[in-house]
């Protein structure tokens, strides 16, 4: 499948946030809460590399990704976004069996935050608004 990206709201006032999310339906839902409710602008794309090549130019102030995307894992993307841009904060989404059980894993994740899916609305806005309040120089 080819990559596939949205087009980021032009009234975004809060900050832009990159999205790495393979389930289609996963990614319009948090697309549209952090769009509409959040007033954040937002990018998605499914694929790890187009994520880091994105991640590169410097202007995201947060990525939320997927722990089990195609090709690379979220943890793998987040190892390669440290080297990449180490300041952008991240929030990895993941099973909610794995946010019960500490994991090795887990805990060298590197992510600021972790939410379990299916992803309540209000978690993804509070955890996207903190991150970016608490890191407004990205």
């Amino acid at each position: 499948m080819a990559s596939s990206r949205m087009s980021e709201t032009a009234a975004a006032t809060r900050g832009r946030i990159l999205l790495v999310e393979d389930d289609p339906d996963l990614a319009l839902f948090a697309s549209h809460v952090l769009t509409t409710r959040g007033g954040f602008g937002v990018t998605h794309t499914p694929d790890p590399a187009t994520a880091l090549a994105l991640a590169a130019d410097g202007s995201y102030h947060l990525m939320v990704a997927d722990l089990d995307l195609p090709v690379m894992s979220g943890l793998d993307l987040i190892a390669a976004l440290r080297r990449q841009v180490p300041g952008l904060p991240v929030v990895l989404l993941v099973p909610a069996a794995l946010t019960t059980c500490p994991t090795a894993a887990l805990h060298a994740c590197d992510a600021e935050g972790v939410l379990a899916k299916p992803v309540p609305a209000a978690d993804l806005l509070a955890a996207a608004m903190s991150l970016i309040a608490g890191n407004p120089g990205s």
